[in-house]
């Protein structure tokens, strides 16, 4: 099977690049790609009546809970997982080359916040360490590793530490990241005031079964007041994904040149909204060459004009239509 030369995903630099790319990414997995394929071929989506990057069909993430969503033969080196109490509410990712996510996650972080060799990396991560399988937790490893950093590291509930580690590096005035689940954070900010000058605070994921949901901005202001922030960064990301978007205050997100968001309306599963409407996330990440680059999510969001975009929530898949399109 030929190989795509994944490259071209990295170098893409304008809006020109992205379409070229994405439209030879589609033509790639629609040829190798045994779900999508079906998928496109039950819409009458096909390389020859797709000519334009807003004619490229989304494949429901569901897809990756009942299907090997695959591009390559080659046999996966890790396959990452979603957090599920069954078998059938887990995603999995099938990914032949690690290489290329760690190339997609490295290159995103040095260009929205530089080396992670200028940070001290903490990690409150505890619903994501209690389970293998995590994107996030592969990730968030190689940052820390990288940052060699000597406090730099995980922490499950051990908040004491945590809390008595974060008063020492602010006195050392430390440049550090704390990346959390939003549930820890919450408690960590309800257990200890501080003031903390010098850290980022980064939330990802939500509650997590932990804690009654919270919209963004009463989750934020609980942070910043109790943590002493100005702004609560944050990092959109999901299993199906080898990209991840981020957000360095109130809830407006930033891709890299390679992802795209788009939004769909909730009741036609194949339209395209125009900017600034509430509607679901379809994204494209073109990293995903060998799964699906064009997957339409299970979140409610708006995109801007600019390339930015907000994430709104979630809605459930009952309330998803027409993603039943097919039965493979």
């Amino acid at each position: 099977m030929k190989q795509f030369a994944t490259h071209r995903i990295f170098s893409i630099s304008n809006a020109y690049d992205f379409d070229r790319v994405a439209l030879d990414v589609f033509r790639f997995q629609y040829q190798n790609n045994q779900v999508y394929h079906q998928f496109c071929n039950h819409l009458g989506k096909t390389p020859k009546t797709v000519s334009l990057t807003r004619e490229i069909p989304f494949l429901p993430i569901s897809f990756f809970k009942t299907h090997a969503v695959r591009s390559t033969e080659q046999e996966a080196e890790t396959v990452f997982t979603s957090s599920g109490t069954t078998k059938t509410s887990t995603s999995k990712h099938f990914v032949p080359e690690i290489e290329l996510y760690e190339k997609s996650f490295l290159s995103a972080f040095y260009k929205f916040y530089g080396s992670p060799k200028e940070f001290c990396i903490l990690a409150l991560l505890p619903s994501y360490l209690e389970r293998e399988g995590s994107s996030l937790i592969y990730m968030v490893n190689d940052l820390i590793n990288k940052s060699a950093h000597p406090s730099s590291g995980f922490y499950l509930h051990n908040l004491d530490e945590l809390h008595q580690n974060l008063l020492k590096l602010e006195q050392k005035g430390t440049k550090c990241l704390l990346i959390g689940v939003s549930f820890a954070l919450l408690d960590l900010a309800e257990r200890f005031s501080m003031n903390l000058q010098n850290t980022i605070i980064m939330e990802t994921g939500g509650m997590k079964g932990r804690r009654k949901e919270l919209i963004r901005e009463e989750l934020h202001q609980l942070l910043q007041k109790g943590l002493g922030v100005e702004k609560v960064h944050s990092e959109y990301g999901m299993t199906e994904l080898l990209s991840q978007a981020y957000s360095k205050g109130n809830g407006i997100f930033k891709t890299p040149p390679w992802m795209k968001i788009i939004t769909r309306d909730t009741e036609d599963p194949l339209s395209i909204q125009s900017a600034g409407k509430t509607g679901g996330i379809n994204v494209i990440d073109l990293a995903n060459i060998y799964s699906c680059s064009f997957i339409a999510t299970q979140d409610l969001g708006k995109a801007y004009p600019n390339g930015t975009f907000e994430v709104l929530g979630r809605f459930d898949d009952s309330d998803i239509r027409g993603c039943n399109l097919m039965v493979l």
